[in-house]
């Protein structure tokens, strides 16, 4: 397995052009809000529902998945993005009470991947995910590298 050093250093090397990378830092935390909205709405099994008072359902159960991944690359990063998912379900618990909550999502998921492609198309770069799928993981683990090091100690 590649170290988080590896992975966002490949990453990198795809996203260089200073609108690609601000048009990234838009859409990337937008496509993960939107996935994790649309994985909210597809209805659940019965027995999901005995977990109360922490809502089980697929959104949740990919959440865990990745988290899993980040917490296998790097600790600080599984902290960051751990709290970051909880702000994200926060955000959908209340968000989710719309009549319009699934549709929303797909059209910020569509508008946001459109944005992605204006991005790799000015930067002259296919996206990374089109050579490895965990790039998708990685994605938002590039967004917020910066933060990485409030939660390193030196």
């Amino acid at each position: 397995m590649k170290t988080i050093n590896e992975w966002l250093t490949a990453y990198g090397r795809d996203h260089k052009n200073p609108t690609n990378i601000k048009i990234h830092k838009v859409c990337v935390p937008l496509i993960l809000l939107s996935i994790l909205g649309i994985l909210w709405s597809i209805p659940t099994p019965s027995f999901f529902s005995l977990t109360h008072p922490f809502p089980l359902n697929f959104s949740t159960f990919f959440a865990i998945g990745a988290l899993l991944f980040y917490l296998k690359l790097d600790r600080a990063f599984f902290l960051i993005m751990t709290l970051v998912a909880v702000f994200c379900f926060i955000l959908i618990h209340f968000w989710s009470q719309n009549p319009y909550f699934l549709e929303t999502n797909v059209a910020i998921f569509v508008l946001a991947w459109i944005g992605q492609f204006i991005g790799h198309k000015i930067e002259g770069q296919k996206p990374s995910f089109l050579e490895d799928i965990q790039f998708l993981l990685i994605g938002p683990l590039w967004v917020i590298k910066d933060l990485r090091s409030l939660f390193i100690r030196s």
